[in-house]
């Protein structure tokens, strides 16, 4: 038995041609309504072409002049510090005097034109290692537990009380030590350090004032536990979970996932950390100024007085008795210039080694 269905015929307008209607009516047609505002504002502009080409050279200028700031000031420490160097050249940096009459060791006797920055390089040197040795652990369990441990309620907290130590200013630390820091040091700490230590001659009792290298040291570690921190936290973060999954798919316990699959990865970024916060501990003024002792001396004691580059700087610069004494200053402004330049740039590139986005290679 044959179905009879019925034709169905939908008749539909004919259009003109795409081609035939104007641009403005085919966008309308197109979308259903009119133009939108922000439609209306792009078509009776005209031609931007301009504003872009000045906007671009714009960028280009804020962008290299970051690098002319930096060059004229390594032009102008050159400059000021001629003076010096060409009196001292090299022999500046680790020469030795004595006194003819007491044949005591002298290193800087701006009265009597001797000069030499062995005693700021080797005060400088000593406390930042030293704040290293004291702040690299520290910061790295902070980040560690941040990262890996910490509960999410208390992660946001505890990350901005670590980065808002870094949000004081150096003066307030200085006072904190100078009040706080250096009478614990003098009364309860160097004591014990002297008594159980003294006989390797590193905590000689030659100073009982409380200041020296480990007050130096101390604020020191302080002031850059933030910036380690933050960086590690950072670089921990960009190791991706894969290793972090397969390392405890394989029964691994927590401890050996953190140092197998994580630490072992940002490992490269890490050192950049601890390389940047040597370059934030060689470059700091007031804080170390205030607590180290400035005697440009030099002492096998880490509770003996000491000087560093900066708090030279600082204490002499406005009582400088003669252009050669300001040249010398100077002159240690640009070697510390220098040596901080390079330690940014050396851990930024170890930063960057790892969070670039790159996956983590396991060795």
């Amino acid at each position: 038995m044959e179905v009879n269905v019925p034709e169905i015929r939908i008749s539909q307008p004919i259009l003109p041609p795409e081609s035939s209607l104007p641009p403005g009516k085919r966008a309308a047609d197109a979308s259903g309504a009119a133009p939108s505002a922000i439609r209306k504002f792009l078509l009776s502009r005209g031609n931007s072409a301009y504003t872009d080409l000045s906007f671009q050279y714009l960028m280009v200028l804020c962008a290299f002049s970051i690098f002319g700031i930096v060059v004229l000031i390594f032009v102008e420490l050159i400059g000021r510090s001629r003076l010096a160097w060409d009196q001292f050249h090299f022999e500046f940096f680790y020469k030795i005097y004595t006194d003819a009459t007491t044949n005591t060791v002298l290193f800087w006797d701006p009265a009597n034109s001797h000069f030499s920055a062995l005693p700021f390089i080797y005060g400088t040197l000593v406390s930042s290692f030293l704040a290293l040795l004291l702040a690299v652990p520290l910061a790295i369990g902070v980040a560690v537990f941040l990262t890996e441990m910490c509960p999410g309620l208390l992660r946001g907290p505890l990350a901005f009380l670590t980065e808002l130590l870094a949000a004081i200013p150096s003066i307030v630390y200085g006072l904190w030590a100078m009040f706080v820091l250096v009478p614990l040091l003098r009364v309860h700490v160097n004591p014990v350090l002297i008594a159980s230590l003294g006989w390797t001659g590193l905590f000689s009792d030659d100073n009982p004032t409380g200041l020296g290298f480990v007050a130096a040291a101390i604020i020191l570690a302080i002031m850059i536990l933030p910036i380690i921190s933050s960086l590690t936290r950072e670089v921990m973060t960009a190791v991706p979970h894969s290793q972090r999954e397969a390392v405890l798919a394989l029964g691994a316990t927590r401890w050996e996932m953190i140092r197998m699959g994580v630490l072992r990865n940002a490992r490269i970024g890490i050192v950049g950390a601890i390389i940047l916060g040597l370059g934030r501990a060689l470059g700091e003024t007031m804080a170390v100024t205030m607590v180290i002792g400035n005697s440009p001396e030099i002492h096998r004691s880490l509770l003996s007085n000491g000087s560093s580059m900066a708090a030279v700087i600082a204490n002499e610069f406005n009582e400088a008795t003669s252009d050669m004494h300001r040249s010398a200053l100077i002159e240690i402004g640009l070697a510390l210039f220098i040596v901080t330049v390079i330690v940014n740039a050396l851990a930024r590139l170890l930063v960057w080694a790892v969070t670039r986005g790159a996956p983590a290679q396991t060795h």
